[in-house]
Formats: structure tokens, sequence, C-alpha cells
């Protein structure tokens, strides 16, 4: 029970997996007050995610971009950067990988490569441009990123209407079929499910993470300037590249997001007025996973299962999508509040500790 404790104070994972607990007694309460039936909403929650293999397909096409977010956030989270332009660096990487998937004709594989190569580095280079402005110019990142998510939403309205769009539509021109990243004979066994490569990338990204920010010389002056910034350009590190350098691979975190959505799911890129809010989700996973690699892949998980299983709650209980909404809300309240989950359980682990 000591260890218990001393893990608690640690504020190790006990504080999620009560967070977790809490937000879903609470959505009960709110189902409870609105008339609805709390077990049946959380069973046929359970139910959609897990009911047959399109499902499980389905659930995993929206866990993969939630991991890749987080981390493009928690990334820069750990070098004391705010990273809100991930949807701008999103767009980025789907317009880079529109731009390679309509307009070369490659052999198949190579060209989906290709596609996903150059909108990653797309969107790397927003992101980057975002690190330079703070670096150099002093200028604060949530300002710019904010800013550069409309500049780059317009932009890729203005390069589709001009040079890709699909006449009579609101969208660009389909990219071709050799450029696309999904697995045929894997979505063919989970009943049509849009399963693509992104899912191994996302995968690899999450090993990537760990072990540049654990095991390199960069992911040490990484975490070193956001420690502390001052001490570390006093050690001889260069803060302003290493601005750079973080929010550059942010940015590909985000560009690889896009390129998902194009390449791997839709195929083209729609002419919205609005970003797609990924990005903004993953201030969410990044703060429920506390920034790290196993965190993030977990976080990215129940947020992405509860958001897809949301649906099931809708059919099979008749209760509202957005109320999964609060309950994903009260889990980030509770992780951002943990004095709250303190107070609560502390009392609890004590008694267990005088049986």
């Amino acid at each position: 029970m000591n260890r218990m404790m001393m893990i608690f104070k640690r504020e190790s994972a006990i504080i999620p997996f009560v967070a977790v607990i809490l937000g879903l007694l609470l959505g009960a309460l709110i189902m409870w007050i609105g008339g609805y039936n709390a077990l049946l909403a959380y069973q046929s929650l359970i139910s959609k995610i897990f009911g047959s293999s399109y499902d499980i397909g389905e659930a995993i096409l929206t866990i993969v971009p939630l991991i890749m977010s987080g981390l493009a956030v928690a990334i820069a989270f750990r070098s004391g950067l705010f990273n809100i332009g991930v949807d701008g660096q999103i767009i980025m990487g789907s317009l880079g990988a529109l731009i390679v998937g309509t307009q070369l004709n490659l052999p198949p594989f190579i060209h989906g490569l290709v596609a996903m190569i150059f909108g990653a580095l797309l969107g790397g280079l927003w992101g980057a441009l975002v690190g330079y402005i703070k670096a150099v110019r002093g200028i604060n990142e949530v300002i710019t990123s904010i800013m550069l998510n409309f500049i780059a939403l317009y932009i890729s309205h203005y390069a589709i209407r001009i040079f890709m769009p699909q006449a009579g539509t609101q969208r660009s021109a389909m990219i071709n079929d050799s450029a696309s990243i999904q697995i045929g004979w894997l979505s063919d066994l989970m009943g049509g499910a849009r399963i693509h490569w992104g899912f191994l990338v996302a995968i690899l990204a999450v090993i990537f993470y760990y072990i540049y920010m654990k095991k390199t010389k960069w992911g040490y002056e990484l975490r070193a300037v956001g420690f502390n910034n001052n001490a570390a350009k006093y050690a001889g590190m260069k803060v302003p590249k290493v601005i750079i350098r973080t929010m550059f691979i942010s940015g590909v975190f985000g560009g690889l997001i896009g390129t998902f959505e194009v390449l791997g799911v839709f195929k083209y890129i729609a002419i919205n007025s609005v970003t797609s809010g990924i990005g903004f989700d993953g201030i969410a996973v990044a703060l429920l996973g506390g920034n790290s690699a196993i965190g993030v892949f977990f976080s990215a998980t129940l947020i992405g299962a509860l958001t897809y299983g949301s649906q099931g709650m809708s059919f099979g209980a008749d209760v509202p999508g957005e109320i999964i909404r609060m309950v994903i809300a009260f889990i980030i309240f509770f992780v951002a509040a943990p004095g709250i989950v303190k107070l609560i359980v502390k009392p609890i682990l004590q008694k267990m500790k005088k049986v």
C-alpha cells in the first residue's frame, strides 16, 4: 500500500485512470438526469466499437489521426511551446499529398510513399515557420500558429480551385489510384473498413517519439529548453535551432495526418470554411497522455474509441452524441486539475492502508 501511495504522489497513471472513471460516472449522471439509460448507452458504445470487423477498422481509422495529433502537440509542449496550429499543418500536408497524388504518374506504392513524404515535409515546413518566427522574432507561437491555420486553409482553397478542381463540385480532383495507401486486402477482410498504412506509420511515430525524446542528444536539448530556456542557453545550447527543429518535427506529425486523409480515406480534399479540428483534439490527447509516447498512444485510443462509439449510443440508446464529448471534457478537466482527483482518492487509499 505504501508503494501505491508513492506511485500516486508521483502522479503516474493513477490520475488519468481515475479521471477516466470520474468522467464516465459524471457522463452517466448527466444521462440519468436527462432520462436516458446510461448502462444501455455504454453497452451500445462498446458494441459499436467491437460489434464487427468493420467497426474495429473504422475505430482504428478514428484513432490514427489522434495519435499523430497528440504527438504533434506533445513534442511542442515538451519544449515549452504551444502548437495550436496543427490544423494548418494538417492542411498543408493534405495539399502536398494531393499535388503529388494528382499531378504525378508514378508506380503504385512509390507514388503513395512520395506523396506522403512531400506532404509531411510541407507540414513540417509550415510548423518550422512558426518556430522561426518564435525563435528569431520572439512572436508568441499561439498567435502565429492559429493565424497560419487560416492562411493554410485559404491557400489550399486557392490551389484547388486554380489547379486541381473537380468540375461542378466543391472539392478537388481525385488522386490517381497509384497514390492510394489503402490496404485493399485488409479492407476487404474487415468488411470494407478504410484501413490504410497510416496505422503502421502512427506506431512507428510513437516509437520514434520515445527514442528521440529519451535516447538522443536532440531530445535532451529539447527537454532542457522546455524546462528552462535561459539555463539551456547558458549551457551552450542553440535554443533558436532547437525551437525551429522541434516545430518542424511537430509539423511533420501534423502533415502526415493530412496525407493519411487524402491518400488513405477520402482521395480528395473538400473545400470547407473551417478546419478539421483534429489539431485541437490533439491538445486533449497530449494532456491526458502526459506528453509521453505510451500515454499519447493510450489516450488517443481512448478518445478515438469514445468518439467512434458515440454513434452506437445515438442509435442504441437514443443518447445525443454530444454527451460523449462532455465525458471527454470531464476527463480532461480532472487530468488538468489533479488536486481534485487526489482529494477524492487519497482518503480511500488511506482507509485501505489501515485495513
